[in-house]
């Protein structure tokens, strides 16, 4: 519960705005059984479907939940997950979103490009070409990203001279959809031409399992589209009008973590008892990086503190020295609770100069109070001197020489002799 600007204590909920996972993960969240959509209502043999199916609405999965609850309860967990299963379910009773306003699975789990477009062209494109030795095709054991988008790179070019024309057309538009996706902008025209290069590599896919393009184990003809991935895609599209772009929903940065936080970590182990050795040297490499944040930051501490000791007499307080100790800034002993600047208080400095006795400190003082506001002139200004245009242009102020013309008549000639009544200055 946190308060209002009255005071009154409100319940608030934080939206479950995006949720970035892969697709095994994205149907555990909607608790979901395998082969089912995790975003809309259909099961692995409507996965190549060219249009989308109705989606998975947080409402719907919640009467489903209570349909099933009603006849089974929970803690039977066997008896549960078989009734949740005429559903499609994963026999999961309370969803961590079910109390979640506003939440729905087909909104929040994101279209994810890592795995929804480059794992997505790896694992179903064709790749003939990548590696080729005299044995064959070559596979590797672990395979990047960046090898993912190398594919999808020089796919088409590969293809267009030997593949028929059709199945050309396909890959074509299959390519065209997942480059046009990634954009870091996307209007209403984007969009359509996103759903209609997706919706042309529907109308020519056929021909890819005519030409012997789609193969399975023991070189096999796959004779369906029962891809997730497949279906997936038809989501993109009206996720992009509810929650922006889908570059912004990468797993990439967080896929690359896997590197600076395990594998680098790894390099330096003995290769036995991984866990404790990479918690050690993470924890030795954030010990160096505060190290080195603190070092700059005293650094710039010292060089801050020898460019104010530099000043002329003029340039300093008007309270004494025993004054500048009780009130002024002194040095804190440095650590997390001080790495920024501690303000000067100009209240209490007003308050002790105009409380000494007068001839004891300089005068007129710089340091004074005007009703609520304190105010503190420097002797050193850093805009020593500067032309009427130059001020005029740096302050914008296209009336200022005018201006202090119409003041100088003003101010020195007599009523009588003034030509022009005084100008108003705008801005000064």
């Amino acid at each position: 519960m946190l308060p209002d600007t009255k005071g009154n204590l409100c319940y608030c909920f934080t939206p479950l705005a995006g949720y970035i996972v892969d697709t095994p993960k994205a149907a555990m969240l909607a608790c979901i059984g395998g082969k089912s959509s995790p975003i809309t209502m259909v099961m692995f043999k409507q996965f190549g479907d060219p249009f989308r199916h109705e989606p998975r609405t947080a409402a719907t999965m919640l009467v489903q939940l209570s349909v099933v609850k009603s006849k089974v309860d929970p803690a039977d967990l066997q008896a549960f997950f078989c009734e949740a299963q005429c559903f499609h379910l994963n026999g999961v009773s309370d969803p961590f979103w079910h109390n979640f306003p506003l939440s729905c699975p087909s909104i929040f789990i994101m279209p994810e490009l890592l795995h929804y477009i480059h794992k997505e062209s790896w694992d179903h494109d064709p790749t003939a070409g990548l590696r080729h030795f005299k044995e064959d095709i070559s596979k590797l054991n672990q395979v990047t990203g960046r090898v993912h988008c190398d594919v999808q790179y020089y796919l088409v070019g590969i293809i267009a001279c030997t593949a028929p024309s059709e199945v050309t057309a396909a890959i074509r538009a299959l390519m065209d959809f997942q480059y046009r996706v990634q954009a870091y902008r996307i209007s209403d025209n984007n969009i359509h031409l996103i759903s209609a290069a997706l919706s042309e590599f529907h109308a020519n896919k056929d021909t890819i399992i005519e030409h012997g393009g789609r193969l399975g184990k023991g070189k096999k003809v796959i004779n369906n589209w029962h891809i997730p991935k497949l279906e997936l895609m038809q989501g993109i599209a009206p996720s992009i009008k509810h929650v922006g772009v889908t570059i912004q929903w990468t797993a990439d940065t967080t896929e690359h973590a896997h590197v600076s936080e395990i594998k680098t970590p790894a390099g330096s182990t003995n290769n036995n008892n991984y866990d404790p050795q990479i918690c050690c040297y993470l924890d030795r490499a954030e010990k160096c990086w505060a190290f080195e944040l603190a070092t700059l930051l005293r650094e710039q501490e010292d060089q801050t503190a020898l460019s104010d000791g530099g000043r002329s007499e003029d340039d300093q307080s008007d309270l004494s020295d025993d004054e500048d100790n009780d009130n002024d800034n002194a040095a804190q002993p440095f650590g997390p609770s001080n790495l920024a600047r501690p303000s000067t208080n100009y209240f209490t400095i007003s308050a002790c100069l105009s409380a000494k006795q007068a001839g004891t400190i300089p005068s007129p003082l710089r340091s004074f109070i005007v009703g609520s506001t304190a105010v503190n002139l420097s002797y050193a200004p850093s805009l020593r001197q500067i032309s009427v245009d130059e001020a005029a242009q740096r302050f914008g102020l296209p009336d200022l020489r005018p201006a202090l013309a119409s003041v100088a008549v003003t101010r020195l000639l007599p009523s009588r002799l003034r030509l022009h009544p005084a100008r108003t200055i705008t801005r000064l």
